[in-house]
């Protein structure tokens, strides 16, 4: 065995105290502090992520919770249903139209037929502009005229010659009506009568 001259104590002192550890230790603290600077930071972002992932996940449960909602009172079949009665409601409307469109158009061009005839009847004036045998036709030979070209045919008493009874015709609905006079009720209502029959 080596035997030392100094003692082995001093001799390790001194190796140590060779050994310049004071900057190695700061620059393990400096790294501690960092590395726990980081651990926090990490965790801090964790934290924030973990909190939005929350949120994400909450608002996705909502949203599909609203579309098995809106799935289930969905109904497809009443849909189609609805669909097929407004379709089948606008051809009725448009053919409602349609015919209002040529009824109107015929009643236009029998409104004109009426006015023409009456010009007629108005420039020919009361004892009509006509002339049969050299004899002049009175007012009510006239006014047969006009009604009967409206679907009017008037019939008198044999008894005391005044008009007790009128027949009309509605070509266009294809009735006939027959009307009796009262001298009760006022001539007013019959014209309005006729107006309504034709």
């Amino acid at each position: 065995m080596v035997l030392f001259d100094e003692d082995p104590v001093s001799l390790i002192s001194e190796t140590t105290n060779q050994f310049h550890i004071a900057p190695d230790k700061d620059s393990l603290s400096r790294i501690s502090v960092s590395l726990s600077q980081l651990q926090q930071t990490r965790q801090g972002r964790l934290n924030d992520h973990h909190a939005l992932l929350k949120n994400l996940s909450r608002r996705l449960n909502t949203l599909r919770s609203q579309q098995h909602f809106e799935e289930e009172r969905h109904d497809a079949g009443h849909h189609a249903s609805e669909m097929l009665r407004l379709d089948t409601e606008k051809f009725r409307i448009a053919k409602g139209v349609s015919d209002a469109e040529i009824e109107a158009e015929r009643l236009g061009s029998e409104l004109a037929s009426l006015k023409a005839q009456l010009e007629i009847l108005e420039s020919e004036g009361v004892e009509g502009g006509r002339r049969s045998g050299g004899d002049a036709e009175d007012e009510v030979v006239l006014k047969l005229q006009f009604y009967r070209s409206l679907g009017i045919d008037a019939s008198q008493d044999p008894a005391t010659g005044e008009f007790n009874r009128a027949v009309i015709r509605n070509t266009a609905r294809g009735d006939v009506n027959v009307v009796n006079f009262d001298n009760k009720i006022s001539r007013s209502f019959y014209a309005n009568m006729f107006w309504d029959t034709l």
